[in-house]
């Protein structure tokens, strides 16, 4: 809620009702595809974009959901030798290796988790139970590519476009097929000989050529669930920024988001973290007001 550009409130559904809550500040803290969301649907945003989905623009800001980021993955996967336990209850996630990408001018741009029982992809009718094999899964971090969260209609209930874009850089495609191969390279060790039988995928005619293994990347490639950037955090001078460095939206006054949104890029880890030092912080700026 509005009164002109500053925000006074908010408006909530309860009990099957609207009702109106009023505040002299508001923090919005709904994640990476819901912050946005919520700022497109209160008219602050890419200013055609919301009049195409029928939201009266208040502030044209058009860096509200661009700038989306994330960790893309893939895997390598083997079934485990005779005899080798794989239960659903087992840890699945154990280990994990950091790495730079070959050629990459970015430290640490790699991660290599072993997934002790992997199953299929519930995309594709997995379970999460049913176990397919053992898998080493190169995440690539600081990826270059960005998506965008797009507004589909006015009403709340419709959830916006998520278009992650994931691999739609070179650069980005590189680092990760160089991942695959390492982690193709770390399964084949004689360490692991008691534990992994025949590799699953890829094959070696996908190793042996960047353009059919880029192509079978871009059917495989996952996201981490480390969305993150659609609010970012910049200086005025930026045209994707949304949030000064106290958190406060550009060009409103009583607003603040704070949440992995803000982040410029996706930090080099899983966001947890990351997103409750975002709120320690903020809250330090609040009292500090």
């Amino acid at each position: 809620l509005f009164d002109g550009r500053r925000v006074v409130g908010v408006a909530v559904s309860a009990g099957g009702a609207l009702q109106t809550v009023h505040a002299d500040r508001v923090v919005l803290c709904a994640g990476a595809v819901g912050s946005p969301h919520l700022l497109m649907l209160s008219g602050v945003g890419p200013a055609d974009q919301l009049r195409a989905a029928g939201v009266a623009p208040i502030h044209d800001l058009p860096g509200v959901g661009q700038n989306l980021r994330d960790h893309p993955h893939v895997g390598a996967a083997w079934r485990p030798k005779l005899g080798y336990p794989m239960h659903p209850d087992l840890p699945r996630y154990q280990v994990a290796l950091r790495a730079s990408a070959p050629g990459s001018t970015l430290r640490h741009d790699l991660q290599i988790l072993m997934i002790s029982y992997a199953t299929g992809r519930v995309d594709r009718g997995g379970d999460g139970r049913t176990p397919l094999g053992i898998v080493l899964q190169p995440v690539l971090n600081l990826a270059a590519g960005q998506g965008e969260i797009r507004l589909r209609s006015d009403d709340p209930a419709v959830q916006p476009t998520i278009d992650l874009n994931l691999l739609s850089t070179a650069s980005d495609r590189q680092r990760l097929r160089e991942g695959l191969r390492l982690a193709v390279r770390l399964g084949e060790h004689p360490a692991f000989a008691d534990l992994l039988a025949e590799r699953i995928g890829p094959d070696d005619r996908l190793l042996d050529s960047d353009a059919a293994l880029d192509r079978w990347m871009l059917r495989e490639v996952m996201h981490t669930n480390h969305l993150s950037g659609t609010c970012k955090m910049g200086p005025d001078g930026d045209p994707l920024a949304v949030v000064d460095q106290r958190c406060r939206v550009h060009g409103l006054e009583g607003l603040r988001v704070a949440d992995c949104s803000i982040m410029p890029d996706c930090v080099r880890a899983n966001t947890n973290a990351t997103a409750m030092m975002i709120g320690e912080r903020l809250a330090d700026l609040i009292a500090e007001d």
